[in-house]
């Protein structure tokens, strides 16, 4: 990483609120703020771009080619999908993540949907809404099986808290390392599964992977959970999957277009619940984001090598 100018770096942070809480730069930094529409124009000048409105796809559309860029590219998210362009790619700029801030808050939401699920608690709520007194059996959580499709902080924090459930949990990733399972085992441990959660990072081999082939491997008694990425899922094969019974039941916490339109035949679709992104986002999450990035700003200042750095290629920050 090359030193910085003479004088305090530009930091050029990409808005949304609430903004980020960055007095402790105070003196340190030149803090910029700008929109998408501006954002092409005052890339070139920043040393440092905090790309705190992580859903838009801004930054991808406005990276500049040649010439002068930022040299660090931090996003308040742990996915970068956003964000990657070829020009990013191959430049020598180093982008980072918000990795572990959101574990063990996506984990919870996991264990509160397979709960709410279990326990049919959507359909209670709507029977209280209509005044029926409709008693009926719930499935048991403890002694089911639990497949976490990706292998990164998320996944493994999922894939503890179930297992507090009493849930017998299995891991597929990218490889097969101790403890987890590789892709050949995929189908295999769809089939076995009453609860399948995808938590993978957006790759080209991820994209869509759970599709009509997916979800016929399933059982009739499968629930289907995705808070990695919308673009894991072939909406339309989960919707078809749901209606003919091919599966029990699904939650999907991110889809391919948010905000999800008021015509989307998904809001129809029999045995889907959906949350407009919520699995990671607790009180005083920004407070935490904020105080991420001024970490990480602290050994950039000082030349020390920054955590969370993302494999530009790969497209999420390699494990061990």
């Amino acid at each position: 990483m090359t030193p910085s100018p003479p004088g305090r770096p530009t930091v050029l942070v990409l808005d949304a609120e609430p903004l980020p809480r960055l007095g402790r730069l105070t003196g340190r930094a030149r803090i910029e703020h700008t929109d998408a529409a501006t954002l092409a124009e005052r890339l070139p000048g920043a040393d440092v771009l905090l790309v705190w409105d992580f859903p838009t796809d801004a930054v991808r559309e406005a990276w500049p080619g040649e010439g002068p860029r930022p040299r660090w590219v931090h996003t308040a998210s742990t996915a970068v999908d956003h964000l990657m362009c070829p020009e990013l790619t191959a430049s020598d700029t180093v982008v980072t993540n918000a990795r572990g801030i959101f574990e063990q808050s996506v984990a919870e939401y996991v264990a509160g949907l397979v709960l709410a699920l279990a326990k049919d608690l959507p359909r209670t709520w709507d029977l209280q809404r209509d005044r029926e007194w409709r008693p009926r059996a719930v499935t048991r959580v403890a002694g089911t099986r639990a497949c976490v499709i990706g292998s990164g902080p998320i996944g493994r924090a999922t894939a503890r808290t179930l297992k507090s459930l009493d849930v017998t949990t299995s891991i597929v990733g990218r490889v097969p390392l101790t403890g987890i399972h590789g892709p050949a085992d995929l189908d295999r441990m769809l089939a076995r599964a009453d609860w399948v959660i995808a938590a993978a990072p957006l790759t080209e081999r991820t994209y869509r992977m759970f599709d009509t082939r997916r979800f016929g491997v399933m059982q009739p008694s499968a629930r289907f959970i995705n808070v990695g990425h919308g673009a894991l899922v072939d909406e339309e094969a989960l919707a078809a999957a749901l209606s003919k019974r091919w599966i029990a039941g699904a939650a999907l916490d991110v889809l391919r277009q948010e905000p999800l339109p008021a015509d989307s035949p998904l809001w129809r679709v029999p045995g889907l619940l959906l949350s407009p992104r919520m699995s990671g986002n607790t009180v005083g999450l920004h407070d935490e984001l904020s105080r991420q990035f001024v970490e990480l700003y602290t050994r950039w200042e000082a030349r020390k090598p920054l955590l969370n750095v993302v494999d530009k290629r790969r497209g999420y920050v390699p494990g061990h």
